[in-house]
């Protein structure tokens, strides 16, 4: 079956790089971005423009009436150039997607054929395993929220900038998890850095994209670990006077997630940064540091009430059982007070 690791991705672009061609790639799952990465440098590299009017072709799984157009177009051959480029996007809508079989057993070497089924996987594991032996099957899984911070050093490194773990945290707290949405915010940033910078700091971020450095979600989680109720309410306070910038619902995703890990930790023997890295699949042993202050701070119990409290005060923030002219500073209050006592 298909690989999964995170960065499998980035071999597969720097193979497209090199002209290393595979005649089938079968690009899968849940997370779009990684398939547009791919397919997107595939497009780029596998032909010259002057090739592309005669021997590229791109069609979409909605358009296509049968398998068969798909299985023409990549047996055709290349007309004056080493190879055509054949890419289907939005495969998942074609009916009987099966009957590739026919064709993945004995690909043309002299096709480039893309096949992007987003959102979803193959189930045909016969079709997977003739690509496995011609090509590439690659699954794009949703990233876990605590691996997209790492996601972002990552892909800022390969663009020779770095960032800090904190302020990674600020840009995926007030961006949310949508990579696209997310990778473009930092592309808009780094056009704003002075030249020859290589950091990203809390200063630009605050600058450019409007997250404030000292009151965001990343500085009121740490204040309610550390049960400092005066510095919450401060942030709480500035929520409420921004509210655009500081949704409800971000808040409270921000706090579940962090609380629903903590709850994975007290039942693991080894409660070190490095058991804790490896449990929670963190990539740096900087985010480990909140956690292990919470572990002194809440017991398992507590951390069971604490979960209980921000389902609660979710359902409310969608209006279930929510008191009439009740402002979302006022359940996100309550909520932190329920959590810190």
């Amino acid at each position: 079956m298909a690989k999964k690791e995170v960065d499998r991705h980035l071999q597969i672009i720097s193979d497209i790089r090199k002209k290393n061609f595979k005649p089938i790639y079968l690009l899968m799952g849940s997370e779009p971005y990684f398939i547009d990465m791919i397919t997107d440098e595939i497009i780029a590299n596998a032909l010259e423009d002057a090739d592309r009017d005669f021997n590229q072709t791109i069609v979409y799984g909605a358009d296509v009436s049968d398998i068969s157009v798909i299985i023409n177009a990549a047996k055709r051959y290349p007309m004056m150039a080493p190879r055509q480029l054949v890419v289907v996007k939005e495969a998942q809508l074609i009916d009987k997607f099966d009957d590739l079989l026919y064709y993945v057993q004995k690909p043309l070497t002299s096709t480039v054929l893309v096949i992007n089924y987003k959102y979803n996987t193959l189930k045909n594991k016969k079709i997977i395993s003739e690509i496995e032996k011609a090509g590439v099957v690659y699954e794009s899984r949703k990233l876990y929220d605590s691996e997209i911070p790492g996601f972002v050093s990552t892909y800022l490194l390969h663009k020779g900038i770095s960032i800090e773990a904190k302020e990674s945290a600020m840009l995926c707290d007030s961006i949310g998890a949508d990579l696209s949405r997310l990778t473009s915010e930092i592309d808009k940033l780094l056009l704003t850095l002075p030249e020859n910078e290589k950091r990203i700091t809390a200063a630009d971020i605050e600058k450019n994209i409007g997250i404030s450095k000292d009151f965001n979600n990343f500085e009121l989680l740490k204040a309610i670990i550390v049960r400092d109720a005066a510095k919450a309410n401060l942030i709480i306070q500035y929520f409420e006077k921004n509210p655009k910038t500081n949704p409800l619902v971000v808040t409270i995703s921000v706090l579940f997630n962090f609380y629903a890990n903590l709850m994975l930790l007290y039942f693991i023997p080894d409660k070190s940064p490095t058991g804790i890295m490896s449990v929670l699949k963190l990539k740096s042993s900087f985010q480990t540091k909140d956690y292990i202050t919470a572990l002194r701070n809440y017991n398992a119990f507590k951390c069971i009430e604490i979960i209980s409290q921000i389902r609660i005060y979710d359902t409310r923030s969608k209006g279930i059982k929510r008191a009439p002219l009740t402002a979302d500073s006022d359940l996100l209050r309550e909520l932190v007070y329920k959590i810190i006592h």
